[in-house]
């Protein structure tokens, strides 16, 4: 019996373009969506982030709808619609336009409208980690349910509320975003929408093989990550234990990095503590900015291209290493062997999570 989980290409759409094939591109030739922006701050100041410039007052429900038009050019209407497909949404506010009301009851809406897919709608919304979570999440549903496909749906958009939240913790850089870096101020802000497929059934598309994956909470502080990394650490080994791999095994690492320096800092703790320093890692955060809900699937996706096309990508902003702990930052973009990659990310409310995913053999 194969027990295999495939995981697929949906679509992509950020500030760098609609579709696989454009953001794949975009990213090989170094282009970033951070962009200053103008008297957006709580007060006028100016900050760098990336926004999708062409979206409407609507901005979410929008997106989630343009993405969900291209998913339907890859995937057929009997796939879509089959009672054996689940939608799972990864976000951390969902259409926060509808406060007081339910600000996913647009997601549902929008996603049974455009699909006609039988089920309720899965939301899983919790902080940064909300993408990495859906994935293991959907991977469950295809192995130990009756479900054969189900579709993960990152999406997130910078808000007003999320924008002033950030400036409100002091979090924000007004300078573009700098990983892992020894200036780096703070993150910069994105907004995206990434879709992922996972299937009981090998797709004729490009996939690669789900390994499995876990998370944590270190219960350190609301905003505040540990100081120790433990959470992470945790998240990391488990996935690893059960998957039963050798370290020397992982070619690369999707970390999170978000460009502060407690977060930045941690990462690498956890990392070192997990004997994976060696490893070739880098944050995608100076091309997309911090897509909170979105980056777990995006930068899953990234991690596919990688494997794809047999290509690391820069650690973009990055200069000279900012850690206590040793990194091996990519510092350009080049042709690199990679099989099996370890995707992480890290969350306010001390969640950690993390997951593997391998070339098919």
């Amino acid at each position: 019996m194969n027990n295999t989980v495939y995981l697929s290409y949906g679509t992509f759409v950020s500030p760098l373009g609609v579709g696989i094939e454009a953001n794949f591109n975009a990213l090989k030739n170094g282009e970033s969506g951070v962009q200053l922006q103008p008297k957006s701050g709580f007060n006028q100041e100016d900050w760098y982030f990336s926004k999708i410039n062409t979206l409407p007052e609507n901005r979410y429900d929008t997106l989630l709808k343009l993405a969900l038009a291209d998913l339907k050019k890859q995937y057929s209407t009997a796939v879509l619609q089959d009672a054996q497909t689940l939608f799972i949404v990864s976000s951390t506010k969902g259409n926060i336009d509808a406060l007081p009301n339910d600000v996913f009851a647009s997601s549902r809406e929008i996603i049974q409208k455009e699909t006609n897919n039988p089920n309720n709608v899965i939301i899983i919304s919790n902080a940064c980690i909300s993408g990495v979570l859906a994935i293991n999440a959907a991977a469950d549903y295809i192995q130990f349910s009756g479900y054969k496909t189900v579709i993960v749906i990152g999406i997130d958009v910078v808000s007003d509320f999320v924008l002033y939240g950030f400036q409100s913790l002091y979090a924000l850089s007004d300078a573009p975003v700098q990983p892992f870096d020894k200036n780096r101020k703070g993150i910069s802000l994105g907004e995206a929408c990434g879709i992922v497929v996972l299937s009981k059934d090998q797709p004729s598309n490009f996939s690669v093989e789900y390994l499995g994956g876990a998370s944590s909470n270190d219960a350190n502080h609301i905003s505040g990550p540990s100081r120790t990394g433990e959470g992470l650490f945790r998240a990391i080994n488990k996935t690893i234990e059960r998957n039963s791999i050798d370290k020397t095994n992982i070619d690369f690492i999707s970390a999170h990095g978000t460009g502060t320096l407690y977060n930045d800092e941690m990462e690498s703790i956890a990392f070192n503590r997990c004997e994976l320093a060696h490893i070739p890692l880098n944050s995608l955060k100076g091309y997309f900015g911090h897509t909170l809900g979105a980056a777990g699937v995006i930068e899953t996706l990234v991690a596919m291209f990688s494997i794809e096309h047999q290509l690391l990508f820069a650690n973009k902003g990055f200069e000279e290493l900012g850690t206590s702990q040793p990194l091996s930052i990519v510092q350009s973009t080049h042709s690199s062997s990679v099989k099996t990659v370890l995707k992480t990310a890290s969350g306010f409310g001390g969640g950690n999570a993390a997951l593997l995913i391998r070339a098919l053999s």
